[in-house]
């Protein structure tokens, strides 16, 4: 009765088109509401509670580092040396997207920053060079997934505080399925170069000078993932206290030694700051809640009770979860489907053996299909706009990316060692 209250409610006001975290929130009111022996002051208890936690500040200064580090030309000139690596290659352009993005993902730890930052300068330049405009923008909107994969990471963090993991460790295991992910989408586009050579030019081979040149003009981009994990890695500092330490570094790079970053900037940077940080905040807030009252209700306890029951084999439980989770992932927000899903299927994954460490990873890299898949795929929107391309031809056009994505989530998902190589290494 109670779960039916919560997800009805739930999935009727989001099909009115009521936002996903005022969704969350008033089914979870209305579900305490009809459980009659909760008091109601535990609505404002848990919204308060699931806030409280030291490490979720590090999402509003991830958020600045990455504004301040789209706005003083950071990913400019990581674009431009990412292009001396592989841009002589056939299809070199769609390469340069690809490692561009994990250059900039080991940095802003969001999707939907790298879409737009990336997108806007390479998706125009692809489209010059005779690129398919739809292409452009998907292999843009894909490559950008390994920005929540690859740490530091967004989502990991939230994860890390509702699992109760060591995000250090999460942002270990995320760095292998993360390079992979950025492995296999290259992989696919060189296929479908080779196989169409007149659609995917070469771009010409860079001097020694000129490599030396861009990788000077980067270096101190390159150099704020080795800091931030360096610190993290080394037990020097928290993950909040590395995302003070890049949100400081990107102001010194960006505004005193690139000098891209002016006064009349930072009302923009704040802004974008202040809203994606308040948008995921109301989100943890409002599923805190919504999290209670599924373990109140022993939901994992049934749902684990009925896969169980289709099958007792851990490999078709696993594939029942991802199953699930892309399905979901069609549907919801990332971080609202993270959020919701982790107090629901990490029992089950707990169940059958698997590490929270492990499982964590695997949630977020299906998750990350998410954002490439529509309805909800936010990074195809975020990228509809700069390629002036139909959201319909773009989600064509993904469908080899999304198959080389699921590949690797099957590795990560059967290969253990996959995500927890490293983090075991440092043990």
């Amino acid at each position: 009765m109670i779960i039916g209250v919560l997800l009805g409610v739930f999935f009727i006001l989001l099909v009115i088109g009521v936002p996903v975290a005022i969704s969350i929130g008033l089914a979870s009111i209305a579900a305490v509401y009809f459980m009659g022996d909760i008091p109601l002051s535990l609505i404002a208890q848990r919204f308060g509670n699931g806030v409280n936690s030291f490490p979720l500040l590090a999402i509003p200064f991830f958020i600045l580092a990455g504004s301040l580090m789209n706005t003083g030309g950071i990913a400019r000139r990581l674009i431009d040396f990412a292009s001396c690596l592989v841009g002589f290659v056939r299809g070199g352009l769609a390469m340069v997207n690809i490692v561009a993005s994990k250059f900039f993902g080991g940095i802003s730890g969001s999707s939907v920053a790298d879409s737009v930052a990336i997108g806007s300068a390479l998706i125009p330049a692809m489209k010059k060079r005779g690129y398919d405009g739809s292409f452009a923008a998907a292999v843009t909107a894909a490559s950008s997934t390994i920005g929540i994969i690859i740490p530091p990471s967004i989502p990991i963090i939230i994860y890390g505080v509702m699992a109760g993991e060591s995000i250090s460790k999460l942002f270990l295991a995320g760095a292998i399925p993360g390079i992979l992910v950025g492995v296999s989408l290259m992989v696919v586009t060189y296929i479908m170069a080779t196989k169409n050579p007149e659609q995917f030019p070469k771009e010409k081979f860079p001097t020694p000078k000129v490599i030396w040149d861009s990788f000077k003009s980067a270096s101190l981009a390159l150099f704020m993932p080795i800091l931030v994990l360096g610190g993290i890695i080394g037990g020097i500092v928290t993950p909040t206290e590395a995302a003070v330490i890049a949100v400081v570094y990107s102001l010194i790079v960006g505004g005193f030694v690139y000098k891209e970053i002016k006064f009349s900037h930072f009302k923009t940077i704040l802004n974008e700051t202040v809203t994606g940080t308040a948008a995921v905040m109301l989100l943890v807030a409002t599923a805190s809640l919504f999290g209670w009252i599924v373990a109140y209700e022993q939901l994992p306890l049934m749902i684990s009770e009925w896969i169980q029951g289709v099958s007792t084999n851990p490999i078709i439980i696993l594939l029942i979860i991802n199953v699930v989770l892309l399905i979901t992932g069609l549907f919801l927000d990332l971080t609202a489907a993270l959020i919701i899903l982790t107090p629901v299927m990490l029992p089950i994954a707990l169940s059958v053996g698997m590490d929270p460490t492990h499982f964590g990873i695997m949630l977020i890299v299906n998750l990350a299909i998410g954002l490439v898949t529509p309805p909800v795929g936010i990074c195809l929107f975020a990228v509809t706009n700069i390629a002036k391309e139909s959201i319909g031809r773009i989600s064509k056009a993904v469908l080899p990316l999304l198959a080389a994505m699921i590949f690797v989530l099957l590795l990560v998902t059967y290969v253990p060692q996959v995500s927890m190589f490293l983090p075991n290494l440092l043990r």
